[in-house]
């Protein structure tokens, strides 16, 4: 992945369980559709009862949206060289590889364990985001998702585009 990373917001006027105060870190967007992981959305599950050999991992796992909720991903900022990785930007990869998981488990790193995506259909995010519904965010460095605590990610990413929530009207751009 080149470029910036590109946080979706979800507007104050969605509603719903599962993308109400979203953030979500958009992964793929293209003509086939768009794949992203919500990064605000920690679990009452902890780790350890999710994975064998975590016995010691109390840290819980994110829901990371509602597709497919048994695969995995883990957040991680410093690559460890194996097969399966993506760097997205300098201090941020991402794997689905259960090997990778462990290995960053036993590097010590910190890291988010991420289960389910937010997936969009072809067309989809983009008319989505053309009638108000996510808020775009990039940023060139990943200190939204590793220094500002969950609670506060979906404040602060629209503080970072100098935006109050009160101010955002719903129906979004039309032209």
């Amino acid at each position: 992945m080149s470029g910036p990373l590109t946080f979706l917001v979800a507007s104050p006027h969605l509603r719903g369980a599962v993308f109400g105060g979203a953030v979500i870190l958009l992964l793929e967007h293209d003509e086939k559709g768009a794949l992203g992981l919500i990064v605000n959305a920690p679990t009452p599950q902890p780790i350890s009862e999710l994975i064998e050999g975590a016995e010691d991992q109390s840290a819980p796992a994110w829901l990371g949206g509602p597709v497919d909720p048994t695969l995995g991903w883990c957040l991680y900022p410093d690559a460890l060289e194996l097969d399966g990785e993506i760097r997205l930007v300098p201090g941020l990869n991402v794997s689905s590889s259960l090997e990778v998981l462990h290995a960053v488990m036993e590097s010590g790193q910190r890291y988010m364990l991420v289960l389910g995506y937010a997936g969009w259909g072809p067309g989809q995010l983009t008319e989505e985001a053309r009638v108000g519904t996510w808020v775009w965010v990039e940023q060139d460095t990943p200190e939204l998702l590793w220094d500002v605590p969950a609670a506060e990610r979906w404040a602060e990413a629209l503080r970072r585009l100098g935006v109050t929530p009160g101010t955002i009207m719903p129906g979004g751009a039309q032209a």
